[in-house]
């Protein structure tokens, strides 16, 4: 391994890390050491991921409203150029701004209104096109790994054919239609005949294709059953609420859909408990999220989990989803008990409504993937001989090999998954939303590591400290982190922002920005569980250091000092282990430790040396007052009480945890986690860290 850097050192280069401006680009296949050479990229054994060549011009076209196997061209065309230098970069907001990253990047750039001019420009760079089969989804992925071995771009039937004539002159270099009859005999394919060519660095998984919601607004078939029209966003109209479905028997099912009431500012339906008595007995009962809902949960949309110590299923905006219930036969009074709060509108009908499963391409990230040459799959953690073969590609991998992408299943993908993947001693980065990597990962910059403001002395009050959530997700620090990063609430209170230390790799000017613009009141923290997200104790006690290791040299390089962790056993939080504390405190050498996301809080010493704090979560600003007025219950002012909170940042911003801190009384004062943890040394009487 190259000699770890100083921070000294680190900042004259620039952001980079050690040797990347020199060492030669190597992609191994089979595991090989220089077996698969590409111009341009460069990847030395110490750094996690690959970076590729500086642009100097970028060609902008947005594909939001292109047909998705022109926008799959794209895609793939991106990532072969970029293995030379990026110079395409394609548009599809995700909420920040199509132009936001692009001005803050500072390289210049021309949009291109014609997509296929786009095409001609850079199609000589491609060698032909591999052709998916529109009958099996999953050869959209077996093409992408083919394209990326054989230096080509995925397309569908029709569009293979235009691209073989002038000016494209594309020919065809596979055709995998017919090849496979199932999803697991593509993937079994793939693993026999196109792994050994791959590269064994990375793994990647990134569904093929991805669900098209309906349209804003309800069928005209359903009924509405009971709506709130106040804007109420602080739970005080939770309730058990009953809801009569009788008027909606006679046919097989009944289905009830849960909407956002008012639709503008993403406060809708939260929804923790779902009851349902046919003449008195009762045919469901379950919480979200748990698989006691599966069996009724119709359609989901784009409707989301709340977990923690008190779970529920919300949907904001345009989002719903749809619970189906059959009675039996006869059955002359059916009567629902929903517990829920926040701007919902509920609604019924009996006829069998369309749900939000129509599918087209998912075209993300392709362009890292093909340029890697990676392989990627979509195998569920969940099911029996898809696990299998996931196993079995890990077993072919490196400790402390990264796995970029995401889970089927949602919620239950990323348990199961991130376990399955720890246990493999492979570390996870969400980067399927993740949109031009292969440009991120080659622009260089810049920044100066924030001085940390004077502390606070310690004095007999109730410190909190608030956590901002999903920081290990790079795909929320390119969108999502960016929106509530420039809220003009940021900075008048102090907030942790995690944020994953691998960015230093995939995203160097995003992590810069985030270091250049913080404020004195803004923490950058590593996000669960590192250098990357994992559970520590499924992982194999025999690497674990592999990634502490990594995990530390990366904070330093940044300036961060602290971690928040995540650990998961079977889908529940458990503590870390004296082994597993022992190698954070030992490599990582963090101030403080933060700990799950749980229903309460509490500090304690690991090891004699290192304070760690369990996070009490809350699934927003309104949730996480409550929290802090439920742990102050007691309190006898006679020494300082510590409370470390955890807000979930998709439904958050700083204005509103700026709102909740200004409204604590005289004896809470709020503070950085850098702080936090200080202060916990002193009123332990520990020694304070240099």
């Amino acid at each position: 391994m190259d000699p770890e850097l100083t921070r000294r050192d680190f900042l004259k280069l620039g952001g980079a890390l050690a040797g990347a401006a020199v060492v030669a680009s190597t992609l191994p296949s089979a595991g090989s050491a220089d077996a698969a050479r590409t111009s341009g990229i460069t990847w030395p054994t110490s750094q996690a991921l690959p970076t590729f060549p500086r642009p100097t011009h970028l060609d902008v076209v947005d594909i939001s409203d292109l047909p998705g196997d022109l926008a799959l061209v794209l895609q793939t065309l991106q990532g072969i150029t970029a293995r030379t230098q990026p110079r395409i970069y394609l548009l599809d907001d995700e909420g920040e701004g199509n132009f936001t990253w692009l001005d803050t990047m500072g390289v210049p750039y021309t949009v291109q209104s014609d997509p296929w001019a786009v095409v001609a420009k850079y199609a000589g760079e491609a060698k032909g096109t591999v052709v998916y089969d529109p009958n099996v989804w999953d050869s959209v992925n077996v093409a992408t790994t083919m394209a990326g071995i054989r230096g080509g771009v995925v397309a569908s039937p029709e569009m293979a054919q235009k691209l073989a004539a002038a000016p494209y002159n594309l020919p065809v270099l596979e055709d995998l239609r017919g090849r496979f009859t199932s999803k697991l005999d593509a993937y079994e394919w793939q693993y026999q005949n196109l792994w050994p060519l791959a590269t064994h660095r990375m793994l990647t998984g990134i569904s093929p294709s991805q669900k098209i919601s309906l349209p804003p607004g309800i069928p005209p078939y359903y009924t509405t059953l009971i709506e709130e029209t106040r804007d109420i966003r602080d739970a005080s109209n939770r309730a058990v609420y009953t809801l009569d479905l009788t008027p909606f028997l006679g046919k097989e099912a009944v289905y009830l859909r849960f909407d956002d009431s008012i639709t503008s500012d993403g406060w809708g339906p939260s929804v923790h408990t779902v009851t349902v008595q046919a003449d008195g007995t009762t045919i469901a009962q379950f919480v979200p999220g748990t698989d006691a809902e599966a069996p009724f949960l119709y359609d989901s949309d784009h409707s989301q989990m709340a977990t923690g110590g008190d779970q529920h299923r919300f949907a904001d905006g345009t989002s719903y989803f749809v619970y189906r219930f059959a009675p039996p036969a006869g059955t002359t009074k059916l009567v629902a008990q929903v517990d829920m709060w926040n701007q919902y509108k509920v609604s019924a009908t009996n006829t069998t409504p369309p749900t939000s499963d129509r599918l087209e391409l998912f075209v993300n990230f392709r362009d890292y993937i093909v340029a890697n040459r990676a392989m990627v799959f979509w195998l569920d953690p969940n099911v029996d001989l898809e696990r299998d073969l996931f196993e079995r590609i890990m077993n072919d991998v490196e400790p402390n090999t990264p796995y970029l992408g995401w889970f089927a299943q949602d919620v239950a993908g990323e348990f199961s998954g991130t376990q399955l993947t720890s246990e493999h001693s492979v570390y996870v980065l969400a980067a399927d939303f993740l949109h031009n990597a292969t440009v991120f990962s080659g622009v260089p910059a810049r920044y100066t590591i924030p001085k940390a403001p004077p502390m606070p002395k310690l004095e007999n009050k109730i410190y909190v400290t608030f956590v901002m959530t999903e920081g290990d997700n790079v795909q929320y620090d390119q969108h999502r982190l960016r929106q509530i990063w420039d809220d003009p609430g940021r900075g008048r209170v102090p907030i942790n922002w995690t944020i994953d230390p691998l960015l230093l790799d995939i995203g160097p000017s995003m992590l810069a920005y985030y270091e250049n613009t913080a404020t004195p009141n803004d923490l950058l923290m590593a996000g669960p569980s590192g250098a990357g997200y994992i559970y520590p104790t499924p992982w194999p006690d025999s690497t674990f250091g592999t990634y502490t290791q990594q995990s530390g040299r990366y904070m330093r390089r940044e300036g961060i000092n602290t971690v928040y962790v995540l650990n998961r056993l079977n889908g529940s939080s458990v503590p870390l282990s004296g082994s597993e504390a022992a190698a954070y405190i030992h490599d990582v050498r963090p101030l403080g430790i933060m700990l799950g996301f749980e229903g309460y809080t509490e500090t304690t010493i690991l090891n004699g040396t290192t304070p760690q704090s369990v996070v009490r979560g809350a699934g927003n600003a309104q949730d996480a007052a409550s929290a802090i007025a439920q742990e102050s219950e007691g309190w006898d002012g006679t020494s300082p009480l510590f409370l470390a909170i955890g807000v979930i940042a998709w439904n958050a911003t700083p204005t509103d945890v700026a709102n909740v801190a200004e409204s604590l009384g005289a004896q809470y004062e709020v503070v950085r986690a850098d702080h936090y943890f200080e202060l916990i040394r002193r009123a332990n009487g520990l020694s304070l860290n240099p």
